[in-house]
């Protein structure tokens, strides 16, 4: 636990310029140099439940609005609800007979006649409830009925201003389209028109086009021009409703009172009383990959499947970077005087490691090489803008390509963090080793090896 707990003994310098310990850093074996986070971006590779593990593709996931269906959380401790099942008496639906009722109804035949009671028949069934294990909240505590299914449909409250929020997303969603669809025809207008003759390469010498206006076809589905749907504007109103009698004069229990994590828990509610408290489904998780922003390369990948928690591409920094450890250092002194610093040097990699230590590069060493990365990250964006404008150039020549078929194909230029001087001042002079030295590699089992001293029978 020391390698997680005594993390800020030894820091390490990324390319940004930022200290971190070495559990925080990652290795780009492309770039082979150390990123931080501010130096890797974040993608999202898969939406799952944490509790039933279920993997949601992405647009179901915002049909659903990024929750799951079959798990909710614990309106007053925010922990997973349980499915619980209970064993219940329900009179016996009508025009459903169970085999013993019909038994006795043959044998009443069979006997003399008499006259029936108006017994109502009774039914003996599994119901299922939700509760929480932690707090021992349960659905019956607001009034929510069973369910004869472990999986049932549990009934969803009633919000007052879900029409409202209802017709706003609808408005919204238009302008977005209205502004996408907007964006395109003035993008087409913009793009060179195509020639009416037919591509050389084309292995058939007609066009898709031409064929289908051969065929009396239309181009393509016609896109009718969207309009923003109307929406009736909020007007703030100066009648407002009094605050009740009892509020005021009425005592205060808190127990009965909402905390503010409850009310957050339900923004679209936010009720005052323990009593209003529903259950909320479960907000899914995700599984994200890191990429490095110099060459667009993965660092962290992890596996599709929700229940692994194995790696595909682990490039973490304590895997193929030296971990340096300060063992004991002696008591600094201001006359002169040498003091002995003791450092432990482990290899995590499964080959020997030469280690050179070197003096801290200056301020304007620093500032040469923060000059050096950003020219590098210059030339790097324009051989990427380059290369997409040879692709556009050699699609209008003949052959189509990805950019000029859409923008969203261009490769984006990459945000990379900007560098900066390392905030740490030398204070000393230090002696440093006159050469080079060699780590062995990792060897798991020698922490575990003992020495087994023969065993040396008596003389007879």
């Amino acid at each position: 636990m020391a390698f997680f707990n005594l993390l800020n003994r030894v820091e390490y310098a990324c390319v940004c310029g930022l200290l971190n310990p070495l559990t925080k850093l990652y290795f780009c074996r492309h770039c082979m140099k150390l990123r931080c986070g501010f130096c890797v971006c974040q993608e999202v590779d898969s939406n799952f439940c944490s509790n039933c593990l279920e993997n949601i593709p992405s647009s179901e996931t915002k049909m659903r609005k990024n929750r799951c269906n079959t798990c909710f959380n614990c309106p007053s401790c925010q922990h997973t609800l349980s499915v619980r099942a209970s064993i219940a008496t329900v009179p016996l639906a009508a025009g459903a007979d169970s085999p013993a009722t019909e038994d006795a109804a043959k044998a009443a035949k069979g006997g003399s006649s008499s006259t029936p009671g108006p017994a109502v028949k009774q039914v003996t069934k599994k119901m299922y409830y939700l509760a929480c294990l932690t707090c021992r909240w349960n659905s019956h505590d607001i009034g929510i009925p069973d369910q004869t299914a472990a999986t049932g449909q549990w009934p969803e409250p009633e919000y007052p201003n879900a029409t409202r929020f209802a017709l706003l997303l609808e408005h919204y969603q238009s302008v977005v389209l209205h502004d996408k669809q907007e964006r395109q025809e003035l993008w087409r207008r913009k793009m060179p028109k195509k020639s009416q003759f037919p591509n050389l390469t084309d292995r058939t010498g007609l066009t898709a086009s031409m064929i289908r206006r051969q065929m009396g076809w239309s181009d393509g589905k016609v896109q009718l021009k969207t309009t923003p749907i109307p929406i009736k504007e909020s007007v703030a109103s100066e009648e407002v409703d009094e605050l009740p009698a009892e509020l005021l004069h009425a005592g205060v229990n808190l127990r009965t009172v909402t905390t503010l994590t409850q009310r957050l828990a339900q923004p679209a509610k936010q009720s005052a009383s323990v009593s209003q408290l529903y259950p909320q489904h479960k907000l899914l998780s995700i599984k994200c990959s890191l990429r490095c922003r110099q060459c667009d390369h993965n660092v962290i990948k992890s596996e599709y499947n929700p229940s692994s928690i194995k790696y595909r591409i682990a490039l973490f920094a304590a895997y193929h970077v030296p971990d340096v450890r300060l063992v004991r250092c002696d008591p600094l002194r201001c006359e002169g005087a040498e003091t002995a610093l003791l450092l432990r040097i482990t290899n995590p990699t499964i080959n020997e490691m030469t280690v050179t230590i070197m003096e801290l590069p200056t301020v304007d060493e620093e500032r040469l090489l923060i000059q050096e990365l950003k020219a590098m990250a210059l030339e790097s964006g324009t051989a990427a803008s380059v290369a997409s404008a040879g692709g556009a150039s050699s699609g209008s020549g003949g052959q189509t390509s990805l950019t000029s078929l859409s923008q969203g194909f261009a490769r984006q230029g990459t945000l990379i963090e900007e560098p900066r001087l390392v905030d740490r001042a030398v204070n000393g002079t230090l002696k440093l080793p006159d050469s080079s030295f060699t780590v062995n590699q990792r060897d798991d089992s020698a922490e575990f090896d003992e020495v087994v001293q023969g065993h040396q029978d008596e003389p007879k």
